[in-house]
């Protein structure tokens, strides 16, 4: 079963970036969508961005503009790059993907926005 490990959470200020990866240990071709989430403290699981197949892509209102997801099949790995961090973008983020034969999810990675 392929697991997945997100990795480039860390606090940063706001208006500041950050990257976030999703590195899997095997291949991600079968996963065709594939999708962050994010989790405030006291907040449900908040779905962020999607990207279906290598290019289709769709954002939650709240980031869009801000965000970009992207894959990278040949590593293995989901990207997403986050830019004019805002407070209310503190959060665990997780990365999500699907394929025919379920859903498989990561551990998350922290994201501090703060001054």
């Amino acid at each position: 079963q392929v697991q997945f490990v997100e990795s480039g959470g860390a606090w940063v200020q706001p208006g500041g970036s950050l990257r976030l990866s999703c590195v899997a240990s095997g291949s991600i071709a079968a996963f065709y969508t594939m999708r962050w989430y994010r989790q405030a403290p006291g907040k449900e699981r908040e779905w962020v961005a999607a990207i279906i197949r290598d290019d289709v892509t769709s954002y939650a209102d709240s980031i869009k503009g801000r965000f970009t997801i992207s894959r990278d099949n040949a590593k293995n790995t989901m990207y997403l790059q986050m830019n004019s961090l805002k407070p209310e973008d503190t959060a665990v983020y997780l990365c999500n993907a699907e394929s025919m034969h379920g859903q498989s999810w990561g551990q998350g990675t922290q994201v501090t926005v703060s001054s």
